[in-house]
This record gives C-alpha cells, structure tokens and sequence, in this order.
C-alpha cells in the first residue's frame, strides 16, 4: 500500500548511506527475521537504529506481515472523556495482561462530535464532525498505528459532513449521509481514495437518513437508520447504487453489528443485552445468548479479531466473545465469556472501535 500522507522522517534520507540492518546479513533475510517478532516489541525495535525504525514504520513491513499471515490486530477505540475531548485508547488482545492504555493525543482535533471513524492498512482515519460553536467540516485526520503519530489528511472530504456512517471499501474510505451545510447531505456519499489523494461526492435518494450502525459483508455495505433504525440500504460497489435491504435480514438487526468469518452478529440492546447470528442457509437470526450486565455497561461497540467478538461498552469496560465455543459454554442462557476491566477512574463515551492489524 502506498503512502498516504507525506512522512516527514524520510525527508532527505535519500541521500544517506545506506548501512545494513543486520551486519553481515543481507536486507531481504533481515527483513524476515524482523518481521516475525512479535508487534508488542516493536516500539523497542525502533530505538536501535534509524534503518530499523524505518523498516518497522513502513508498509512493507505491514505487507508482508499479512501475506505471511504473521500480522496481529489490536483494537484502537475512539473515545470522549467527560470535559469532550477526544482521543485513542489501544488493546493488544494477545498480551498476558490485557488493559486498555491511552495513546498519543492529537492536539488539533477540536472537541467535536459526530466524527466517521475508518481503517486501511496500518492507519487510522477519524473525518468530519461538528461542535456546538462549529459547522460540519471536511478535515480529514490520520494516526500511523506503526509509527504511533498523527498526521494531516489532504486533500479533505467533498463534503463537510458529521453524525454519518464511515467504512471501507476496496481500499477506499466511504463516508455515507448524516448532517451537513448542504441539507441533501443526507442523501450523499463521498467516496475517499488514499491512494490517489482524491475524493468524489455522489447522490442517492434511497440512502436512509439519520445512520445508526453500518458494516461490510460480501463486498457490500449495510447502514441502518431512520426513525428507530427501522430504514436499511445495501451498496455495491460494483453497480455504485444503493438497494433496499432483504426484509428478513434487516428484522433482527437492532443494535451494533459485526462480522467474523464470513458471519453476522447483532447485539441487541433492546431489553438487556443478547446476542444473535444471521444464518444464510435458512435465512433465520438465531439467538446465539444473553450478555451479563456486571461486567460491561451500555450502549456498547463492537469490533472482531479473530474468531472472538469485542463487546465493548462505556468506560471502555470489555467482554470478549469466543463465538466457536460460546454456544456450548451457558449458564442459565448466559454466555460464559471472559472480560478486560477498565483502569482508571475518568467517565468516558466510546464513539467507534476498529481493529488494526500489523
């Protein structure tokens, strides 16, 4: 994957000498030994030289960690504190000592709301948002999970949107309806290319308006929303249209959704907290369990890494899901899961939670 945005360390390197990054060793069989160690020590791999910094900052690290399926997904939740200042909290699921920890603040995001929340490759993207003394805006921000800093997007969104769905597609950041200066707004889609540093605006009319939840399946889009999330729309990129939902499978969808393996899970938030599954086969939502409330408190995200589900509520308070054994392991119908407490004492709102895998 290409850069994204211009990396101020690389500037003048060019012109350096280029030593080895193992003595005696060369670059290409350096380069797999040091991308099969474990991400957790790659913030120690960057201190010991310039060239090993950059190698664990670059996206071919990222690359090849994937096609080797070496890469490990944290979770990265985009939150807001009680005074409205946002900020990234980070979850390494693998670690023996699983804790959320709050990662570099980005000193020019305002104390918005409303604010898409995206993924491609190695980088973090929160869009848009709106304040109580500001309009929607089309600023575009960036957070390199493997460089562990933020940077600028440019150019920015075709249009100044917030309180919209945000998701991506084929390498592509789609940011869908909400509000905006312009009030068809809510009928557009803007359709960011990273690579090519552009961005282009489209209408619709049977996009839903007032966007609850949204996920990716199959190659499609799915948002819900209207009055009691009761309007659903499919995109395909494939026809660049969007379709009414099929009515059996947009009727159990009532909460937070996510997919893992190829399978769609919605939290249902309605009465308590259970958990149900999409079967295409018989074209039916099958209540998978209940949730216990001791351990997490509402409303709740959800992210997937692996085959295991991230339920992730205020406070950043987490449950995890193992959806292969979890039908096997319930007491009285409530699933059996295990949970990460939260470690501080600050009150905070998770807006979006997304997993990065390096």
């Amino acid at each position: 994957m290409a850069c994204i945005v211009e990396d101020p360390q690389r500037a003048g390197q060019s012109n350096e000498t280029q030593i080895a990054l193992i003595s005696g060793v060369p670059d290409d069989i350096s380069k797999s030994c040091l991308a099969r160690v474990p991400r957790e020590y790659h913030m120690a791999m960057k201190c010991v030289s310039r060239r090993w910094r950059d190698f664990v900052c670059s996206d071919e690290m990222c690359d090849y960690r994937n096609e080797f399926n070496l890469a490990e997904s944290w979770i990265y939740a985009l939150c807001r504190d009680i005074s409205g200042g946002v900020f990234l909290h980070m979850l390494n699921p693998f670690s023996s000592r699983r804790s959320w920890k709050r990662i570099n603040d980005y000193p020019y995001i305002p104390m918005r709301e409303g604010m898409g929340f995206a993924v491609l490759g190695k980088r973090l993207f929160v869009l848009g948002g709106c304040g109580w003394l500001e309009d929607a805006t089309d600023e575009i921000y960036c957070y390199d999970a493997a460089m562990n800093t933020w940077f600028d997007v440019v150019p920015p969104l075709s249009t100044k949107r917030c309180y919209f769905a945000c998701e991506t597609l084929d390498g592509k950041i789609i940011a869908i309806g909400g509000l905006g200066l312009n009030p068809n707004a809510k009928r557009t889609w803007d359709i960011y290319d990273p690579l090519t540093r552009t961005s282009k605006s489209c209408s619709d009319v049977n996009i839903v308006p007032e966007i609850e939840d949204s996920f990716v399946m199959d190659g499609r889009i799915y948002i819900r929303g209207g009055v009691g999330g009761s309007s659903t729309a499919v995109y395909s990129a494939s026809s660049g249209t969007w379709e009414r939902m099929d009515d059996d499978m947009a009727s159990g969808w009532r909460g937070p959704a996510v997919v893992v393996a190829d399978d769609l899970y919605v939290l249902d938030q309605t009465f308590g907290a259970k958990l149900t599954m999409w079967c295409k086969e018989t074209r039916m939502w099958i209540r998978i369990g209940k949730l216990s409330q001791l351990v997490m408190k509402q409303p709740c995200r959800l992210v997937s890494v692996g085959n295991s589900i991230f339920v992730i509520g205020k406070d950043c308070s987490t449950v995890v899901i193992d959806v292969e054994n979890v039908r096997k392991k319930k007491m009285n119908g409530v699933m059996v899961c295990s949970s990460i407490p939260k470690t501080w004492d600050d009150d905070i709102d998770v807006i979006s939670c997304k997993s990065v895998a390096i």
